[in-house]
């Protein structure tokens, strides 16, 4: 098997693992990380070659881009405060404790190093705490939170390994040029975001076509870490900015196919990429056992007391982090999002499953240093972050789901039954109103008029059935059955004629693209 194959079989893997996932109650990326383990066991599968320096440019941008289009910059604002304890604050604590443990247990190892080691494994992973969160069906206000924490930790995460790989490779290290690393990095980060994002809005809007435009969408997250980081920014915060960017102001609310096609096409990206990554976690595992070299009981022993330091810190830390959040909310008249029982910050605490960013960050770790020395400890480092990881994916990730279970979180369904409804209310005025304005300028026939204000109504009908009135609601739904028939009926019909026009691709003198765009227009009738 050579790495092409390999490749393809991950690919192979990212698909069938969400059915899988499914069925038996698992998460994608865990089965994914399983099924990478077992293929590095297997002699016939070559080891993955792939630099370490080019895990996080590939695999990143396209995740975070996904992922920011499930949130909004309003979210992010209300849960701002809660996003930047967990983001932020909860990345610096853990980084000063893994460092200080490890310093004082692992021989020889530098305090640079060990800060090092201590931001590789202390962001959680994004896409594993959001693809368990979504498929375990938690509350949206615990799912916004680890979304938040997701997208903004590696930020800090990177940038604190950064200064510290810098420090433990030339020698030295000051702590105002450290902060000033810092704060260059998000100004440069966030100049390219925004100018990125604006002149990909502004080309989005010159290109016109779907096609183009959803094309455009897969380069600007790459196009906007790359130019971050070739500046000396930080590129994951550029990504999130020209994302929520777009997301604000890219979006066209008449612009269906655009919409639709843009929709599934991220889903692809979004379930392929993450595959990818994960799968390539078990894959890379061989590197943290052959670093072992007969040292298994003292580098087990490191690894599973920095595993117990990582899951304390986030525990001890989200306990009073919590209880600080709801004595401000409490004084506070804003829509925040924060766990409203122990349970949920039980939940919260076990979602910190660390994944892609650790796994890049501990290969790219350089092997000498500027004085031409083996950089410390290398070996120690890698295989103590791959415990970590193994540890927190896949021990958390497979017992998440039970420990839901067990505590009783479920989304809450009666609260977004009835935001759902507030919308469809809100639907059918729109409507409403502009027929009213239509009809100050169009005079139409009192027959018209009046199918036109019921087709209004029953716009806020089709969301929610529970907006109208009981007999409004009978009328409805016997105008559904009506519609579901004569759809069915003309779905029969289009179906024929799909059938006819492709038929006629096969016959002499047929013209592909014209029966290609026949097809396309009887599509597009479908969905109506």
């Amino acid at each position: 098997m050579d790495q092409l194959a390999l490749l393809f079989l991950l690919l192979l893997g990212a698909v069938v693992s969400v059915p899988v996932g499914d069925r038996f109650g698992l998460p994608a990326p865990v089965l994914m990380t399983l099924l990478g383990i077992v293929l590095a066991l297997l002699d016939f599968v070559p080891n993955v070659d792939v630099p370490p320096d080019l895990i996080l440019p590939l695999l990143l941008p396209p995740l975070l881009y996904a992922a920011v289009r499930r949130t909004s910059w309003r979210q992010f604002a209300a849960n701002v405060r809660p996003i930047f304890l967990l983001a932020v604050a909860l990345v610096f604590v853990t980084t000063l404790c893994v460092a200080a443990v490890a310093h004082a247990i692992v021989p020889g190892l530098p305090l640079a190093a060990a800060v090092a080691l201590g931001a590789l494994v202390a962001p959680p992973d994004p896409v594993a705490a959001t693809a368990v969160a979504g498929q375990l069906g938690l509350p949206r206000r615990l799912v916004s939170i680890l979304e938040g924490e997701g997208l903004f930790n590696d930020v800090t995460a990177i940038v604190l390994y950064h200064v510290a790989i810098a420090a433990a490779v030339s020698g030295s290290f000051t702590a105002w040029e450290a902060g000033l690393d810092l704060v260059l990095s998000a100004v440069v980060a966030l100049a390219v975001g925004l100018a990125l994002g604006w002149g990909a809005y502004k080309l989005m809007d010159l290109l016109g076509d779907a096609t183009l435009q959803i094309g455009l969408s897969l380069l600007v997250p790459y196009a906007s870490y790359v130019l971050a980081e070739e500046l000396h920014g930080s590129g994951v915060l550029a990504v999130l900015v020209t994302a929520m960017f777009l997301a604000e102001y890219a979006t066209d609310a008449d612009d269906v196919m655009t919409r639709l096609a843009g929709h599934t096409f991220w889903d692809i990206v979004d379930t392929l990429v993450t595959g990818v990554a994960f799968g390539l976690i078990g894959l890379e595992l061989h590197i943290a056992v052959s670093t072992a070299s007969g040292r298994w009981q003292e580098m087990l022993g490191w690894a599973a007391t920095v595993v117990g330091v990582v899951v304390a810190v986030r525990l001890l830390w989200l306990l009073p982090a919590t209880w600080l959040t709801k004595r401000l909310h409490a004084k506070r008249d804003v829509d925040e999002e924060i766990p409203v029982s122990w349970r949920e910050t039980v939940v919260m605490w076990w979602s910190g499953m660390r994944g892609v960013a650790s796994v890049a960050l501990a290969l790219a770790i350089p092997l000498e240093t500027d004085a031409g020395d083996p950089f410390p400890n290398r070996n120690e480092i890698i295989f103590i972050a791959f415990g970590v990881i193994m540890a927190t994916l896949v021990v958390q990730g497979l017992t998440l789901p039970w420990l839901v279970r067990r505590l009783g979180v479920r989304a809450d369904s009666a609260r977004e039954k009835e935001f759902e409804k507030q919308l469809a209310v809100r639907a059918a005025k729109a409507a409403k109103r502009r027929l009213r304005e239509i009809e100050t300028v169009e005079e139409l026939p009192e027959e018209l008029s009046e199918q036109m204000l019921r087709r209004a109504f029953d716009i806020g009908l089709r969301i929610s059935p529970d907006m109208g009135e009981e007999e409004r609601r009978e009328a409805h739904h016997q105008r559904a059955r009506r519609l579901k028939r004569v759809r069915r009926i003309q779905g029969e019909m289009l179906s024929a004629a799909r059938h006819e026009v492709l038929a006629a691709r096969s016959e002499p003198g047929a013209d592909p693209e014209v029966v290609d765009r026949v097809l396309r227009h009887l599509d597009v009738r479908s969905l109506r």
